[in-house]
């Protein structure tokens, strides 16, 4: 069964930083992302990871402040500085297994954690 468990949302002021963590379990994916989705918008995508190699990108909104990273087989983080009002939303980390994927597509990722709340106030 697979699991994926966000942790590390909040409240923070703009420009200041915040750690996502992902806990995955259940089998071995071959590429992992963060997504967010704000009020009344649709889920978008922010940043990917593959499981071997650790190549990353990244939406052109976030670059130069988010990271991606990846430790072990289970544990996924997105690392967040310099934000943003408009970086709130609910964070999602997402999971695929098979072939490595280097699209930014939700219907890429078949497995889905509950989500997190950033909220960034001015």
């Amino acid at each position: 069964q697979v699991q994926l468990v966000e942790s590390g949302g909040g409240l923070v002021q703009a420009g200041g930083s915040l750690r996502l963590s992902c806990a995955a379990s259940g089998r071995t994916f071959s590429t992992m992302a963060w997504f967010r989705q704000a009020p009344g918008k649709e889920r978008e995508f922010v940043a990917r990871i593959t499981w071997i190699g650790g190549g990353t990108n990244y939406a052109d909104s976030v670059k130069g402040r988010f990271t991606i990273s990846r430790v072990n087989a289970n544990t996924l983080y997105l690392q967040m500085n310099s934000l943003k009002p408009e970086d709130t939303a609910v964070y999602y980390c997402a999971a695929r297994v098979g072939t490595t994927y280097w699209g930014a597509d939700v219907a890429g990722y078949k497995y889905w954690g509950q989500g997190t709340q950033v909220t960034v106030s001015s």
